[in-house]
């Protein structure tokens, strides 16, 4: 809008006021690649790099996060019902999927069947749903007192849909997909990560916006308000960047 107003002793002020901040919706983020769950505020991702489970714990260890568990059924489905990004290469039937998760079989009993329990794999974790009975797969020597739990979900949708899966109990040293779970985040305009109690300006329409970092969510908002550029009657905004115009004069 250009307004002019008229002041003490006649003097005359223009404003050109553009970009006017607008009530914002904020989504909770994930780092690219990675699926929101609102329920848990958490986010998943599958890696497709055959790792044996040892290895895969250190990898969701480096991205912040750990093999996932599920604190509730509606969870698990949530993870069921997912289209994750997987290539033709695959370690099990292309039709099925089997990622290794934060659970392991710990055995008690080996007389005519094998009996156990599940335990969750890492002591400091919440309450979480524990897994029924697992099926076995690859024999085992006596040795092996723990297996470790792949969960097999399903690529065509009607399967995916219903819920579909199976568990697992494994030789840990196999290779495998795996899933990693970790807290939501904040991510910035440009898609880097923000850590808690930090400044940025997050993803969405608004780059003149600021906020600050807290439990993954943007807070404390305040927006820029930009004059026009000078000497220019048409102009394109810069979607990332604040109050950075390109002149479409002649």
């Amino acid at each position: 809008d250009q307004r002019t107003y008229h002041g003490k002793g006649g003097e005359t002020t223009r404003f050109h006021t553009v970009n006017v901040a607008q009530p914002v919706r904020f989504s909770r983020k994930c780092p690219t690649g990675w699926h929101h769950y609102e329920g848990t505020a958490s986010c998943y991702r599958v890696y497709l790099n055959g790792e044996n489970y040892w290895d895969a714990v250190q990898t969701c260890q480096r991205v912040n996060g750990s093999l996932a568990t599920f604190t509730a059924d509606q969870e698990l489905r949530f993870i069921l019902a997912q289209e994750w990004d997987l290539e033709e290469k695959t370690f099990v039937r292309q039709d099925q999927r089997r990622f290794w998760v934060g659970y392991q079989y710990v055995i008690t009993n080996r007389n005519h069947s094998l009996e156990g329990h599940w335990e969750v794999a890492y002591k400091g974790s919440s309450e979480v749903f524990l897994p029924p009975d697992p099926k076995f797969v690859t024999a085992m020597s006596e040795k092996e007192n723990v297996l470790c739990a792949q969960l097999q979900c399903f690529h065509f949708p009607t399967l995916r849909h219903h819920g579909l899966h199976s568990w697992y109990a494994e030789n840990c040293y196999e290779k495998s997909s795996f899933l990693c779970k970790r807290s939501q985040t904040c991510v910035d305009i440009k898609d880097n990560i923000v850590d808690e109690g930090y400044y940025f300006t997050p993803k969405g329409n608004d780059p003149c916006l600021s906020c600050t970092c807290h439990n993954g969510e943007p807070e404390m908002c305040v927006a820029a308000l930009c004059e026009r550029p000078q000497g220019c009657q048409q102009y394109r905004k810069d979607p990332k960047e604040c109050c950075k115009f390109t002149c479409l004069d002649p």
